[in-house]
């Protein structure tokens, strides 16, 4: 089932999400449904909180179903590492048409849970690493433009006012 993306403004994008506790079949579908909102919304990465769900989830995916190994389900994610700087114009699927240049780190190592509820570890560079970053913030209540100077978040929002008083967004 392919779920509605929530956009900047609602609460739920601004909160931490809660811990996964329960492995089971209705966590399996969701995580299916957020694969397949992803895709329909042509996104790498989609967090729960973004379809209105406050769970710690992510799913990513670079290749965009180019290789379906590379599929990968975060549960409860946390950053472990961080290494070297990129710089690079980032997007988010509930920002809409707004993209901005964003410094993150290069390498990053997540720690996360997989739908049985074992531990991994995985490393990823430039794009991956930048989507575990930018899908972990989300985990968290923070969106990418918390990484932008104030005076272009400012620009963002103002711009963001405007399209819902003319119930564009």
């Amino acid at each position: 089932m392919i779920h509605s993306i929530v956009k900047f403004g609602d609460p739920v994008l601004e909160k931490p999400a809660e811990t996964i506790t329960r492995f089971d079949d209705e966590l399996k579908k969701l995580v299916e449904d957020m694969f397949e909102s992803m895709y329909a919304a042509r996104g790498v990465g989609l967090a729960a909180p973004q379809i209105g769900i406050s769970k710690r989830l992510a799913v990513v995916d670079v290749t965009f179903k180019e290789d379906p190994g590379a599929k990968l389900v975060l549960i409860n994610p946390e950053i472990i590492h961080k290494e070297g700087r990129q710089r690079g114009t980032e997007g988010c699927l509930s920002i809409p048409e707004f993209r901005e240049e964003v410094t993150r780190a290069k390498t990053v190592t997540v720690r996360a849970q997989d739908l049985a509820g074992k531990f991994f570890e995985h490393t990823g560079e430039d794009l991956l690493a930048r989507a575990f970053l930018h899908e972990t913030d989300h985990l968290h209540g923070k969106l990418y433009i918390s990484h932008i100077s104030a005076l272009k978040r400012d620009l963002i929002k103002r711009r963001i006012k405007k399209l819902v008083k003319a119930g564009e967004w």
